[in-house]
């Protein structure tokens, strides 16, 4: 983990040492007292080489070692559900480790413990085959729950959080859960306008509880905040969502930046990812915030008569299997919808079009805080394209003056050869010219996410039939948007959704 930044923190490098002390023996105790005299750089060397020497094998040595990798996911990586051979999903536990966590996690550096057979929980049918445990252990316990679609189960020790081992996101069962989950979002499409009615109204209700619920659900929906549920007990990290904020969480100015009604968001969102954001508001929400927090400490709850239950209780009584999580999920897609709508050129080639999607994806990124940290070797990879980009500026510059010297050649010879030169010429050029397209908008495309991760709204918020039926509409194969696994994951889509298809 040396390369990693995350090792150079301080709460990292104190957590680990904490941690690490734990397993040592009174001896090691009494020698090592200070982690800054450690040196891990032979250990690092070892691994280091050992990848190394895994990328050099030989291509005999590579397939004999996919082929045990592929005995081993036939062994494990199936089981029989309602009768029919489902995918599973991880079906390998972690390894111990060091715990990473997303965003500043308070807990980053702690140590991953083995998970031993005595921790898990096996779930299957009772006239199934028992998966035998390791010789020498039992498991925790063997249940027969056809309730529930996990097939083990433990806890881990950092957040004492239960992990599970599912289904493959291919699996019949996750694709109807999948697609229930975005035909209730359409569902919201049809009633939203009454509950934003309704919102309004409720934000000069004589109820206190109203007018909190009614400014809450108007964040929820205007800035897709996740609704915020209570914690787990022992949940160290200082995380909140819209309904557990405090004062602290949030600055009133009535002009800011030229704009009338700012509020300015600053918190610890979901895995610690910071939330920070000024958005100018109505100003009748503007307005019931001053009176939620007056007279309160920065500590104190901005909706002190809210919780996640009664938001949720009010919103399965505007809509059936509506909650707060939904809002997400359809402002998430109906913003890609709209983009897309807005930035597809049909004139573009696949590179620009691809583009227009990339930044259609941003915008639902940023709408739902999806942040990543630069990738370390981002600015390696950015020098690498510009090289690249240059020296195909180079060959274009040079097929220029080859075209010029052709044409040159033509004109005092008007000579059938010297014409299919200049044609030859000309066609290389354009193919150049291209290449050299198609690079500088990878170079955008790269630096405008750099700090943006995709991936989170693309796979659990975008409804993925828009994006089957925009790749149908401008002839874009699915494979230049989904991977193999996501394509998997979104088969029903891929077989529904036709280039006509409206969220």
């Amino acid at each position: 983990m040396l390369d990693h930044e995350y090792t150079t923190k301080e709460i990292f490098q104190n957590n680990f040492f904490h941690d690490w002390r734990k397993e040592m023996t009174s001896e090691e105790q009494e020698i090592i007292k200070d982690l800054d005299k450690c040196d891990f750089g032979e250990i690092h060397k070892y691994f280091v080489d050992k990848n190394e020497a895994r990328k050099a094998l030989p291509k005999e040595e590579k397939q004999k070692l996919k082929e045990e990798a592929d005995k081993i996911q036939e062994e494990y990586g199936y089981c029989i559900l309602d009768g029919h051979r489902e995918k599973i999903g991880n079906f390998k536990t972690e390894p111990p480790g060091l715990f990473r966590g997303r965003g500043e996690h308070p807990k980053m550096g702690m140590l991953k413990k083995r998970i031993m057979p005595e921790d898990v929980i096996i779930n299957c049918s009772k006239d199934s085959k028992i998966p035998e445990p390791p010789e020498g252990h039992k498991w925790k316990e063997v249940r027969f729950d056809n309730t529930v679609t996990w097939l083990a189960s433990w806890t881990e020790n950092i957040q004492n959080t239960l992990k599970y081992i599912m289904l493959n996101p291919s699996s019949k069962l996750k694709g109807e859960k999948d697609w229930e989950k975005y035909e209730v979002a359409r569902r919201l499409k049809d009633v939203v306008h009454t509950i934003r009615a309704q919102y309004r109204k409720d934000w000069k209700s004589k109820e206190i509880k109203k007018r909190q619920r009614a400014v809450a659900l108007y964040f929820i929906d205007k800035l897709a905040l996740r609704a915020g549920n209570e914690k787990e007990e022992g949940e160290t990290a200082d995380t909140v969502g819209c309904c557990s904020l405090r004062v602290e969480h949030i600055q009133l100015h009535p002009q800011l930046d030229g704009q009338e009604h700012v509020v300015e968001f600053d918190f610890l969102g979901k895995d610690s990812i910071r939330y920070y954001n000024k958005v100018s508001v109505e100003k009748p929400v503007f307005k019931n915030l001053q009176l939620f927090m007056k007279n309160k400490d920065p500590s104190d709850d901005l909706f002190d008569h809210l919780n996640t239950t009664f938001l949720n209780k009010h919103l399965q009584d505007l809509m059936d299997g509506l909650t707060a999580k939904v809002f997400r999920t359809y402002n998430a897609s109906i913003t890609l919808q709209e983009q897309l709508k807005a930035l597809t050129n049909p004139e573009d080639n696949v590179a620009g079009k691809l583009l227009s999607y990339n930044r259609a994806n941003r915008a639902v990124a940023i709408l739902c805080n999806h942040q990543r940290s630069i990738p370390k070797t981002f600015a390696r990879s950015m020098q690498v394209l510009q090289e690249k980009i240059d020296a195909k500026k180079k060959q274009v510059e040079e097929a220029q003056e080859e075209v010029k010297k052709a044409e040159d050649e033509f004109k005092d010879t008007k000579d059938a050869k010297a014409e299919a030169n200049v044609e030859k010429k000309k066609k290389l050029l354009k193919r150049l010219e291209e290449q050299l397209a198609r690079m500088n908008i990878q170079a955008t495309d790269k630096e405008e996410n750099k700090q943006i991760a995709l991936g989170t709204s693309k796979l659990n918020y975008l409804d993925p039939r828009i994006t089957v039926a925009w790749c149908k509409k401008f002839g874009i194969p699915i494979e230049r948007i989904y991977n193999k696994t996501q394509r998997e994951k979104f088969a029903w889509a891929i077989d529904l959704a036709g280039e006509d298809f409206e969220f």
